[in-house]
Parts: structure tokens; C-alpha cells; sequence
């Protein structure tokens, strides 16, 4: 992103950086998967996120990774792409069974630690977004196979948490970039 690995520097770049459109979209994602993974919206489950994760998790994110990719950066265009591809996926694949769906959510954990391995140098807010969806990948996998309900509102919590991250660290870029000052840290 801008050259700069913590995504949240000059938001008025020459709009060839997606970088903020991957972090809200990865964001929002996140947040409403997590949140409804949780259980505190009676009469909502994480299935009613099926449609919002295929198109702004799925296809949003996959299209600003290719933008990414496109424009030179190497981290964040895999990272949109890969992710876009498992929400895209996640939300097509509504019936699978437990087993099924807990290999697929173990395997995406491998990717997110991938991610966080990746971003390490980054800052503690690239280290925040990428080591909460991993930890949240684990446990849902984990809640998943053992068909522990408790565990898997835990991983909804952390996938929350971790959409709050990447939600704020693309509001920052815009709103750093925006305003002429440093509105929002990220470091």
C-alpha cells in the first residue's frame, strides 16, 4: 500500500492503491461474520452473513487484490485475493459437513498465519488484523469438528475484533490522508 507496508499513509495517493477498499471490505467482512457468529442478534446466525461475505468479502476483496497485484504489491494483493477467494467460497459452500468444513476452515487458518508471518514487520496493527483472523480460523475449525458451541462464539468474538482492525486501519488511511494530519494512529 503507497509503498508502505502499514497501509495507512497518504490516502490521497493517485488512486491506484485498493489497499483501503481491501481493508474496509476485509473489515466490514469480518465484523458481521464475527458479530453474528456470536449469537447476540437473536434470530440471526452466521449463515445470514452468506450474502455479504460473497460479495463484499468474496468479490470485493479478490478485486482489489488483483488491483494490488497489478500495482506491485506483493503482500496485500495476495492477502485480498486469497481472502477473497475463502469468503467466496465459505459462502457458496453453505451445506458442507462438519468435517468438511472444519479441514477447510484448519487450512485457511494455515493461510492466515501465513499472512501474519508475512506482516510481522509491520506493525502491530497489520500483526492485529492478521493474528485475529488466524486465532479465529483455529478456534472456528477446532468448534467445528468438536461441535463445541461455546468455542465457536469465541472464534466470532476474535473474527470480530479482528474486522475492527482492519476496519480502523483503512478509516485511518482515509481519514490521515483526508484531513492533512494524523487523525487515527497505527503504529
Amino acid at each position: 500500500m503507497s509503498n508502505d507496508a502499514t497501509g495507512a499513509t497518504n490516502a490521497r495517493s493517485t488512486g491506484a492503491d485498493a489497499g483501503n477498499l481491501g481493508y474496509l471490505a476485509l473489515g466490514l467482512t469480518l465484523l458481521a461474520y464475527g458479530l453474528l457468529s456470536t449469537g447476540i442478534l437473536h434470530g440471526a446466525g452466521v449463515g445470514d452473513a452468506a450474502h455479504l461475505a460473497h460479495l463484499l468479502g468474496g468479490v470485493t476483496l479478490f478485486i482489489a487484490g488483483l488491483w494490488q497485484l497489478r500495482g506491485g504489491e506483493g503482500f496485500t494483493g495476495t492477502a485480498f485475493t486469497t481472502l477473497g477467494a475463502f469468503w467466496a467460497t465459505w459462502s457458496a459452500a453453505g451445506g458442507a459437513g462438519k468435517n468438511a468444513a472444519g479441514l477447510f476452515l484448519l487450512l485457511w487458518a494455515l493461510l492466515a498465519l501465513t499472512l501474519t508471518a508475512a506482516s510481522w514487520g509491520a506493525g502491530l496493527l497489520s500483526r492485529a488484523v492478521y493474528g485475529l483472523l488466524t486465532l479465529s480460523l483455529l478456534l472456528s475449525a477446532i468448534a467445528t469438528f468438536g461441535g463445541y458451541g461455546g468455542l465457536a462464539k469465541l472464534a466470532g468474538w476474535v473474527a470480530a475484533a479482528s474486522g475492527l482492525a482492519a476496519w480502523y486501519w483503512a478509516t485511518s488511511a482515509l481519514s490521515n490522508g483526508a484531513w492533512g494530519k494524523l487523525a487515527l494512529p497505527v503504529k
